[in-house]
């Protein structure tokens, strides 16, 4: 199978800019599910790093005190521990808007100040499009003397609270303040991916990019650049050390950095018009999808979106699509809660016009009744192509906020029956196969090996459909009786009154869901 049929090339990538390379190959990807697995690896690989080893970060959002385990250590005397060792410590947190506004400036600024006392070097990056966030989740660890050991992780999942939870679902102990019907403790479900192998340094050089990227760091506003200089932040980042040549071949993984930057002024040196990877990438797997696309997915907003998914199915009549999402907004209000129900409702409502008996839409609740929040983004398509990454399925993500995603596609085929689902002779791979089943086992409260049913799509939809409905049923009977197995509920979605679209449409929009892409890739409604 070569990787152009399913990967972007460089052309198609758009980025001419950019170091990056078209993609990896002979990588291993481990998939950790939820965030209590990805912190508890974080925390043996970093606390292993030696002098002149390296410790890069990107973060959206990152609070000093999130206990990496139990009784500690935090992850702010994680990292500055190991800069005391003589580890080559950087980040790059978003500068991020007021706590008021349930934003985390305070929480980065403590961070990157904490972590600089260990004498490491965290940046505040404001060097987005007005309204926009930097969302990348990145963890480069180098060793220079011993590269076999370089590893990263990337993902959905911020070095944060509620970000700790396992698949029991009871929610991490230091958490944000949510929506009311998710409770004190939030129950969360992410996904991170572990990284070995060539793409390694793929990541470094993603990373190296924003670093060396000499447009100044605090930009919209004066009063947010004198409160910087009152606070004598660090505003100029120093140099880095060397990169080390990539890791040597490991395994039978090709894996594309996929990324999302916006046009911008001033431009980014390594994206000058933008780069839309992301986008990009997921339209050239998902008009070549022939029977299932199962994704998770923390928005699934945006008509653009979801026009994909629609057409894919109009093109192809056996083609399912599989979301699931959370039941809730994370936000509760008059004002803020409209506009997020209004774009999933769209975009759903979009898909269905198209094949409304091959859309299978459901939220989770875990075993005390309480809805998880679905924060993951992941995508499976035919058991071939999967990414995992920190980007939602919105335009938001797609075009104006800065993003990171990983393209995977195993070499090893999965010979189990259907052995070539699509039938266009890609075969199914073990790795996009196994995490699909491994999310499916989890919502299904199914044992490892229980998955004989969930291999072909269609008795993978009919079991999750019919597990479903019995809990809704067994919740909207009162919950007498044995609780069914599952944590799967089909999503419901309710259009919203006149009086609120009118107002909850543009404000959506505009301010939810921006555009971040030039004005004639505007007007030909391309990515």
């Amino acid at each position: 199978m070569p990787p152009q049929e399913w990967l972007l090339t460089a052309a198609e990538r758009g980025n001419p800019d950019t170091s990056i390379p078209t993609w990896n190959t002979g990588n291993t990807v481990e998939p950790l599910i939820h965030g209590q697995m990805y912190f508890d690896r974080l925390l043996s690989e970093v606390e292993a790093l030696a002098a002149g080893d390296h410790l890069f970060f990107t973060d959206w959002r990152g609070d000093p005190d999130e206990q990496m385990h139990d009784g500690g250590p935090t992850i702010a005397e994680l990292f500055a521990a190991a800069a005391k060792r003589g580890v080559v410590v950087k980040g790059l947190l978003w500068r991020s808007h007021l706590d008021k506004l349930a934003y985390s400036e305070e929480e980065n600024r403590t961070l990157s100040d904490d972590i600089e006392a260990g004498g490491g070097e965290v940046l505040l990056d404001q060097r987005v499009r007005r309204g926009g966030s930097h969302h990348q989740k990145l963890v480069v660890l180098r060793h220079p003397e011993h590269p076999e050991r370089d590893i990263a992780f990337a993902g959905g999942i911020d070095l944060c609270h509620s970000r700790r939870d396992d698949a029991e679902h009871h929610g991490d102990r230091q958490a944000v303040r949510m929506a009311k019907a998710y409770g004190p403790h939030p129950p969360w479900h992410d996904v991170q991916l572990a990284l070995r192998g060539p793409v390694v340094g793929a990541l470094d050089t993603s990373f190296r990019e924003r670093w060396n990227d000499p447009a100044p760091l605090d930009q919209h506003g004066p009063i947010s650049t004198a409160t910087d200089m009152l606070r004598h932040e660090d505003m100029r980042a120093d140099r880095l050390p060397p990169q080390p040549s990539d890791p040597p071949e490991c395994g039978s993984m090709t894996v594309q950095v996929l990324r999302t930057y916006p046009a911008m002024r001033p431009a980014y040196g390594f994206a000058k018009l933008g780069e839309r990877s992301v986008a990009r990438g997921y339209t050239k797997a998902i008009k070549r999808a022939r029977r299932l696309v199962y994704l998770e997915d923390q928005y699934l907003w945006s008509k653009e979106v979801a026009q994909l998914f629609a057409e894919a199915m109009r093109d192809n009549p056996d083609l399912h699509l599989v979301a699931v999402v959370p039941r809730h907004p994370d936000v509760d209000g008059a004002f803020a809660l409209p506009p997020n129900q209004v774009g999933r409702e769209q975009a759903i409502e979009l898909c269905k016009k198209a094949a409304a008996d091959r859309v299978h839409v459901f939220d989770l609740e875990n075993h005390a009744g309480t809805p998880i929040y679905v924060h993951a983004k992941v995508c499976v398509i035919d058991d071939v192509w999967c990414s995992v990454g920190s980007d939602n399925f919105n335009r938001r993500s797609w075009t104006h906020d800065s993003e990171l995603s990983c393209a995977v596609l195993d070499g090893t085929r999965d010979e189990r029956e259907p052995a070539d689902p699509a039938g266009l002779g890609d075969g199914a791979r073990q790795f996009a196969r196994e995490l699909r089943l491994s999310l499916m086992r989890e919502h299904l409260d199914r044992a490892e090996d229980d998955d004989a049913d969930l291999l072909d799509p269609a008795s993978a939809i009919e079991a999750m459909t019919e597990a479903a409905d019995r809990l809704r049923e067994w919740r909207d009977g009162g919950r007498q009786g044995p609780r069914p197995p599952g944590r799967l509920i089909p999503h419901e979605t309710s259009r919203l009154p006149w009086y609120q679209r009118w107002w909850a449409t543009p404000a959506y929009r505009l301010v939810y869901d921006p555009d971040g892409r030039p004005w004639r890739d505007r007007r030909a409604a391309s990515w």
